[in-house]
């Protein structure tokens, strides 16, 4: 993926959920790496319904700490 299509943190400003997905993304993670990392508990996320979700300000927080 090239620096254009790469998700950016900057990119996040007024959202309140991303995907697991963009998250691994961000991360430079894998999506099997992610969700992973996900149930492990390595990273924020949240519930809705099905859909497994990072909240952007709990991830922004978990980044400035780690």
């Amino acid at each position: 993926m090239n620096q254009a299509t790469q998700p950016r943190i900057d990119g996040l400003v007024g959202r309140a959920t991303i995907t697991i997905e963009q998250a691994a993304q961000l991360l430079g993670l894998g999506r099997t790496a992610a969700y992973e990392a996900a149930r492990r508990g390595q990273f924020p996320t949240r519930r809705l319904g099905r859909r497994l979700v990072v909240p952007v300000p709990a991830l922004l927080t978990w980044l400035e700490a780690n």
